[in-house]
């Protein structure tokens, strides 16, 4: 075993690379299709789905796939004014004339310090938000709560759910796509949320008037309109005030202009025939009840009463908390915990045991240069070309160093410039040999592994030739003492 244990590491064979790379094929070719099919999916849904943020989102006045020229058209069809406004105040103005429908298609481009004036609005108006965020539903107070958002927008009935819808002329139709966000009624409310179509809907009392949550953009929008009952939705939900203010937002609103100078003024509309406080025809300055403290336009900057009072409403009325969790969708989490899922068992799969190695016995008797074979090829498959040198190396100095009467923890030096007495090279290129630096590549290897086998042969002739282990003396004995030696008379012809 141990004579054999020195034999030179195979050549790599000429198949060993075409080999690999097929092996490597196989994994990554799976993993490159479905990387592939993933981000297809993700952006032909990134692409499907609008953006309230792009021009001419629901916009009356829009006619491609995303705008909502086709609902104006299909209400004015029906005899409903439609008002277009652009700006929120002017909306909220135009809106409190009674009787009439306030549609905000984008409540996430509404501007935080509007928000909270869409509770002013009388009873005989309804308040219809699409698929508002959750900042905007709490600084409104509303309620309820997203519970839930699907991956695309589902059609389905009114009283999916098993109860009637609490919007009386929406309970004839069929199904809706409105099923793309759910929502719940916040734990601990006071105030009762009426939901339908699979909680896609949710009607909210507001005092006075009401408001109509709705989940999905799809039945307003130019391209789905056409589709399920979509069309009768719309213009029934909006239509039957037969009024509609329509708040076209082409981005984010920027802050509101209350007034000038250092009268202040009202951010949220009065009642009609009082003083508007929006700088519109007719407003002149307002109270100052609804500005903020220092530094907001109109507020008491001095510290004064009227200025610590406004600042304890703003402070109500901060932008709510907005957790990480809920500030992406639910199927980006999904996705996230199945490529965690997938990568665990690729680390498993790739691991094949869990722990450290335990040493076994062999079942059966291994040759050893079988043994040496498979060495040298988990040397090759692996490239450790510095393991496979050091094994060689001290499979030579542990052969060379008893054969030499050196002991075990002789300098290098000095087995270097023994191995040399005996072989007459250069002790330095005897040295370089025995304790020099890791080959660089294979060709380096194969020609220290003979180097090494000829200075074994050179000092160990019998050991390395194979000769049977009787013919050769014991490591740590010299020469057989003469006294054991047969004696010769002298010129005897033996």
């Amino acid at each position: 075993m141990s004579a054999q244990a020195t034999a030179v590491p195979p050549a790599p064979r000429a198949d060993a690379a075409p080999r690999r790379r097929h092996r490597r094929h196989r994994l990554l070719i799976p993993l490159g299709l479905a990387a592939l099919l993933l981000t297809t999916t993700l952006v032909t849904h990134a692409v499907d789905q609008p953006d309230p943020d792009d021009r001419g989102f629901l916009s009356p006045v829009a006619t491609g796939d995303d705008g909502g020229s086709r609902l104006a058209d299909a209400l004015r069809e029906q005899g409903v004014t439609v008002q277009r406004e652009t700006e929120t105040l002017r909306a909220l103005l135009a809106a409190r004339s009674g009787g009439t429908t306030l549609f905000v298609p984008a409540p996430a481009l509404l501007h935080p310090e509007t928000v909270d004036a869409l509770g002013s609005l009388p009873s005989t108006t309804r308040l219809v938000l699409v698929d508002p965020p959750r900042r905007v539903s709490e600084a409104m107070g509303l309620p309820m709560r997203p519970a839930g958002r699907r991956w695309a927008a589902q059609a389905v009935e009114p009283d999916a759910r098993g109860l009637p819808c609490p919007v009386p002329e929406l309970r004839q139709l069929g199904r809706v796509a409105v099923g793309l966000q759910r929502y719940a009624a916040t734990p601990g409310g006071t105030a009762r949320v009426r939901f339908c179509f699979a909680d896609g809907l949710a009607l909210l009392p507001r005092v006075p008037g009401s408001t109509v949550v709705v989940g999905a953009s799809d039945p307003f929008r130019n391209d789905r309109i056409g589709e399920w009952d979509n069309r009768a939705f719309a213009t029934t939900l909006l239509g039957g005030s037969g009024r509609v203010v329509w708040l076209d937002l082409d981005g984010p609103e920027p802050p509101p202009v209350f007034g000038n100078g250092n009268s202040g003024s009202s951010a949220r509309p009065s009642t009609p025939g009082g003083s508007t406080g929006n700088g519109g025809p007719g407003s002149g300055t307002g109270t100052g009840s609804g500005d903020g403290g220092p530094g907001r336009p109109g507020g008491n900057s001095d510290g004064g009463s009227d200025g610590a009072g406004d600042g304890s409403s703003q402070a109500d009325r901060s932008d709510p908390s907005n957790p990480l969790w809920s500030a992406f969708p639910s199927w980006l989490w999904a996705l996230l915990a199945q490529l965690a899922v997938a990568a665990l068992l690729a680390a498993l799969w790739r691991a094949r045991r869990l722990g450290p190695p335990t040493p076994e016995p062999l079942p059966v008797t291994v040759r050893s240069a079988e043994t040496v074979l498979g060495r040298a090829r988990l040397y090759e498959k692996a490239g450790a070309r510095d393991s496979a040198a050091r094994t060689l190396r001290t499979a030579a100095l542990d052969r060379l160093v008893p054969r030499l009467h050196l002991p075990p923890t002789a300098p290098p030096a000095d087995v270097a410039a023994a191995v040399a007495a005996r072989t007459g090279d250069d002790p330095r290129w005897t040295d370089e040999v025995l304790h020099g630096a890791e080959p660089e590549t294979d060709q380096d290897l194969l020609d220290l592994a003979r180097a090494l086998d000829r200075l074994t042969r050179a000092v160990a002739p019998h050991a390395a030739d194979g000769a049977p282990p009787s013919a050769a003396p014991h490591p740590a004995d010299g020469p057989p003492p003469a006294a054991t030696q047969p004696h010769r008379a002298e010129g005897d012809p033996r």
